[in-house]
């Protein structure tokens, strides 16, 4: 079947890489696995094999025909995974979440699964390599930013091995690479994870701006130097924990806002 432009289909064909991704991936056969997007089913074959408790969320309905005439035995769902109602999803464990994904659901979807890691033990994606060294992505360097500082609050990442383009059919414009998500055991949270959430996307909103200016509508210089951030910075340097430490102390206030 050919990829369909609309869904940013790339199909996996590479033998070597989808043993390498299985190998990092380590399927167990306890697992509860949740696949998105199996395609052509080059990874499915494989967790099919390794574990009984196996389902996939396929958009295609051409493709879920022929993912299901394979492997009849897997739970088959056919939707939009940005429209797929987690909140309803009951995985017996916490479920291995494995996936090769578009770029244009990439960053809305790891924001749909972040409001649901108690019920994930860990995501295995293959994501353009821009969004995995974004995900990854220290203070002070130009990959970091809101993306890196909301996965990094809530998930360790592990960058695994980049996959080049040769590995798909059609060959997509740009370099992928595998990443782990373990969703942190014991993190530090933010009292007000909203305000928390805000506070990072103000701060990278205009991010050539010092921090003091883009944060102006939620605290001062000084309530920044409080919180251990010098106002004449850019965003880009300041640490996850730095931003929960101002989030925290504007939340004490009535308001969440200065005058």
């Amino acid at each position: 079947m050919k990829a369909r432009k609309r869904f940013g289909q790339n199909f996996l064909h590479d033998s070597n890489v989808i043993h390498k991704i299985i190998e990092a991936i380590s399927p167990k056969p306890t697992d509860t696995i949740f696949e998105i997007g199996p395609g052509h089913g080059a990874l499915t074959s494989m967790l099919d094999q390794a574990t009984a408790d196996l389902t996939v969320v396929e958009i295609d309905r051409d493709l879920a025909a022929n993912i299901s005439n394979l492997y009849p035995q897997i739970n088959l769902v056919i939707s939009d995974i940005l429209k797929y109602d987690f909140s309803a999803w009951q995985p017996t464990q916490p479920a291995r979440v494995v996936g090769n994904l578009p770029y244009n659901i990439s960053t809305p979807l790891l924001f749909r699964l972040f409001t649901t890691l108690e019920k994930i033990s860990d995501m295995h994606f293959m994501l353009q390599l821009e969004v995995v060294n974004r995900l990854a992505a220290a203070p002070a360097s130009s990959d970091y930013g809101r993306l890196s500082i909301m996965s990094q609050y809530h998930c360790e990442i592990e960058k695994l091995f980049e996959v080049p383009a040769t590995a798909f059919m059609p060959a997509p414009k740009v370099t992928s690479a595998i990443v782990r998500l373990r969703p942190k055991q014991n993190p530090i949270k933010a009292t007000d994870e909203k305000l928390f959430s805000e506070i990072v996307s103000a701060a990278f909103g205009q991010r050539r701006k010092t921090i003091r200016n883009s944060l102006k509508p939620f605290m001062s210089s000084e309530q920044l130097e409080k919180a251990g951030i010098d106002p004449g910075i850019r965003p880009e340097k300041v640490s996850l924990n730095q931003f929960i430490d101002a989030a925290n102390l504007i939340s004490k206030t009535s308001s969440g806002l200065t005058t």
